[in-house]
């Protein structure tokens, strides 16, 4: 058999030289997964040994990826009590982030649809899991703590961060979102920047999974109402969690915008190629 059989290799030369090909972060890929009591283990191993590589950083346009882990210390910190993100507010101890070149979200939803649909036929896909949160997002912003010196938002998932808070915020209608983003912008972030442990804060808006998405993956909700915020840390959450984060629910709703924080869920990376923190999910 030819090396290039059934594989269209003569394709990929004209699709590499079409097209948007920056650096920047214009789409990003956030999933929150429960393993089932039990099975810990062994999804961490066949994530990270397979499917962050085969369903994810293979594809085309996917440029970075991190996993990060909530032990059940982290989980407990979690807020507010009543989510409408996660029921309850401790589910979803693993955290995946990826980035996707600005310009190619269309692209790269082609290939990951059909790459998979494959991984599913072939028995590589690891069933005894929930999706708590997982959704393909636009990104609307960065806020960096130090202006232009340090790592940029399209180095995050490299540098080595010490840790990374996920916050969810909902307002009331979709007319008042883009009021959010500015105030997100321009006073709330910049003043909760200043003199943190977190270095920059990337702002993202969820949009919809395609209609032919694994039917395991629940159609993404709040595409219109809702914001996601990915908190870059250069220190442990827990050190800082009771002065920097326990208020940030607060303070977003007493902005006056009818924004609500659904989820304030601290993480900390993995070790790849180890089980490090997997008997401290429970």
């Amino acid at each position: 058999m030819e090396p290039d059989s059934g594989t269209r290799s003569e394709t990929y030369a004209e699709l590499a030289a079409l097209g948007p090909y920056g650096v920047r972060p214009g789409h990003a890929l956030i999933t929150m997964v429960e393993p089932h009591p039990g099975h810990e283990h062994a999804y961490n191993r066949w994530y990270e040994d397979d499917h962050y590589y085969a369903g994810a950083m293979a594809m085309p346009w996917m440029f970075a990826g991190r996993r990060w882990v909530a032990t059940r210390e982290l989980q407990l910190l979690r807020l507010p009590e009543k989510s409408a993100v996660a029921e309850p507010v401790t589910a979803g101890c693993y955290l995946s982030t990826y980035w996707v070149t600005e310009g190619r979200y269309d692209d790269h939803m082609k290939w990951t649809v059909g790459i998979n649909k494959r991984l599913n036929r072939d028995g590589r896909v690891y069933r005894d899991r929930t999706h708590v949160f997982t959704a393909f997002q636009d990104h609307e912003a960065t806020v960096y703590r130090d202006g232009a010196a340090g790592p940029r938002d399209h180095h995050a998932l490299d540098h080595p961060y010490a840790g990374l808070v996920l916050e969810v915020i909902d307002v009331a209608g979709a007319e008042r979102r883009p009021a959010l983003v500015e105030w997100l912008r321009s006073r709330h972030l910049p003043a909760a920047l200043a003199g943190s442990p977190a270095a920059m804060v990337t702002v993202f808006r969820p949009t919809p999974l395609p209609g032919d998405r694994m039917t395991y993956v629940k159609q993404v909700e709040g595409v219109d109402t809702r914001l996601t915020l990915l908190w870059f840390l250069e220190a442990d959450p827990r050190a800082c969690w009771a002065e920097r984060f326990a208020g940030l629910g607060e303070q977003v709703a007493g902005a006056g915008l009818e924004a609500r924080v659904e989820l304030l869920a601290p993480f900390v990376p993995t070790v790849p190629g180890t089980d490090r923190y997997v008997d401290q999910l429970r």
